[in-house]
């Protein structure tokens, strides 16, 4: 069952990110900022949302869509990130439900869109986007770090 995450998950929401950020090389692990960042959209449910699906009490995967406006189409946009699960459940669409999961969502808030970022070298992923409607464009992603 697809739930949304609440602040009894932090460690398992960690943990999570702590394994998808392991498989990036643009970012590095560190539960307290991790912790942090998760705790800024558990406590504002209108910045975004958590979800998770739970086997034997266990959060297995996260996916975290954040609240945006979409100047161009004039309404409600998210911004999908942070999919992962557990490398023991992968191969059982899992993923794909999360993701039909979060974009009911943004449907039901009336959102115009729904964008993401991926690794250019993750071809497993892209074609898993690809296959729930996402679409690839021309925009360059890049990143002004603050901290």
């Amino acid at each position: 069952m697809i739930d949304y995450a609440t602040p009894d998950d932090l460690p398992a929401l960690c943990e999570l990110l702590g394994e998808l950020f392991e498989q990036e090389a643009d970012f590095r692990p560190d539960p307290l900022k991790q912790s942090a960042g998760l705790r800024l959209i558990l406590e504002q449910p209108e910045s975004g949302r958590i979800f998770v699906m739970r086997e034997e009490g266990r959060v297995r995967p996260m996916v975290s869509l954040l609240a945006t406006a979409d100047l161009r189409r004039g309404g409600l946009a998210f911004v999908l990130e942070d999919l992962i699960v557990l490398r023991e459940c992968r191969g059982r669409g899992i993923a794909s439900q999360l993701i039909a999961h979060a974009l009911d969502f943004a449907r039901t808030e009336r959102a115009v869109q729904v964008c993401l970022l991926t690794d250019a070298v993750n071809q497993r992923a892209i074609a898993l986007y690809e296959k729930l409607g996402f679409v690839r464009h021309g925009d360059a992603p890049m990143r002004c770090s603050l901290c």
